[in-house]
């Protein structure tokens, strides 16, 4: 169990704001940004079909103190993004964009990480629309806050750029094994001005 966290039963329903309405014909999935070719790729939800999957079993953990265990998780690597439309050599980060404008940055190798999946179920069932139905970004070696319910875009970037709760007094990595909890205990020993990792 990280440091400060408290094992809780179940799964907690836990987001900012409503639970957006799915309507299939107006959803896709977009990566835009630096991409190696300049262009914008867009994904319909028919389309994530013919995407390669793979399950993780992970837990998951709130930067207010709750975590929960054994969470087996079902969807798209997020490699997968990579793959498909590859970033222009000189992106660092991402900023992963959900309904609402909601957002979390992330380092380039945080979305990368054979870990971090963009869901499509949980325990084997379709994701239910309070925990995020279509998709979700599950990024387990982060603190939920990283990962958003309900994502829809993959931003490519060069330098890294706070997301919504970044914005609002969260640490910028938010690493639960290191209790990164809020942006004050922040330090140059985390990161660099161009925002890329030391360790």
């Amino acid at each position: 169990m990280p440091p400060g966290q408290r094992f809780v039963n179940g799964w907690p329903v836990s987001h900012y704001g409503p639970v957006p309405r799915f309507r299939p014909e107006r959803w896709n999935l977009r990566v835009f940004g630096a991409t190696a070719s300049g262009d914008t790729h867009e994904w319909t939800f028919d389309d994530l079909t013919g995407l390669p999957r793979t399950s993780v079993v992970a837990d998951l953990h709130c930067a207010s103190g709750p975590t929960s265990t054994g969470h087996e998780w079902y969807g798209i690597p997020a490699a997968t993004v990579l793959d498909l439309v590859p970033p222009a050599p000189d992106v660092t980060h991402v900023m992963a964009w959900a309904e609402y404008g909601y957002s979390a940055n992330l380092r380039l190798a945080d979305l990368t990480s054979p870990q971090t999946l963009m869901a499509t179920h949980h325990n084997g069932e379709p994701l239910t629309a309070e925990h995020g139905f279509p998709l979700r970004l599950v990024v387990p070696h982060l603190f939920g806050y990283k990962g958003p319910k309900w994502l829809r875009g993959i931003e490519y970037m060069t330098a890294d750029r706070r997301g919504f709760w970044e914005e609002r007094g969260y640490h910028n990595l938010a690493d639960p094994w290191k209790a990164q909890r809020y942006s004050y205990q922040e330090d140059d020993s985390d990161q660099d001005l161009s925002g890329r990792s030391r360790s």
